[in-house]
């Protein structure tokens, strides 16, 4: 019987995080050009080319999550039931709730948004993504720890 490992393997992570890298870069490069370019109402032109960049990354962020899908997460909900972690399940849960709305946010901007509605909802879209990202390094951190407790036990 095939049992999928707890720990996503050493290229799911480099995946994860470097998509991560890249959705956080491009995405907070467009904001800076964005509201910080000149007062003559022009986009930058580097604008087009980040929300494209950042589109790539998005897309290859939800393969990265299908991945954590399929493996990671039925693997450590098993695990976490078995030994009574639910630190690591809560955060485990309040990363793929972000990772939801950062989709539904980002989808929203991209397809329905008006225009009086588009600046508020990329705020929004900008700090669950920076909710996310928090709750990515904590739900690692996490498991560092316990993986050190176990091995000094």
């Amino acid at each position: 019987m095939y049992r999928p490992t707890l720990r996503p393997s050493r290229w799911q992570r480099h995946l994860l995080l470097g998509t991560s890298l890249l959705l956080l870069v491009s995405g907070m490069a467009w904001l800076a050009l964005q509201y910080r370019h000149g007062s003559d109402g022009l986009p930058h032109p580097a604008q087009a080319w980040l929300m494209q960049l950042h589109g790539a990354g998005a897309f290859v962020a939800l393969f990265a999550g299908g991945l954590m899908a399929g493996h990671h997460i039925p693997a450590g909900w098993r695990h976490s039931l078995r030994h009574g972690q639910a630190s690591q399940r809560r955060s485990g849960l309040l990363l793929c709730g972000t990772l939801g709305l950062a989709v539904l946010s980002g989808y929203a901007l991209y397809y329905f948004a008006p225009d009086t509605v588009r600046p508020a909802l990329g705020w929004g879209h900008a700090g669950v993504a920076t909710l996310m990202l928090g709750l990515g390094l904590q739900h690692g951190l996490q498991h560092r720890q316990q993986h050190r407790r176990r091995t000094r036990a």
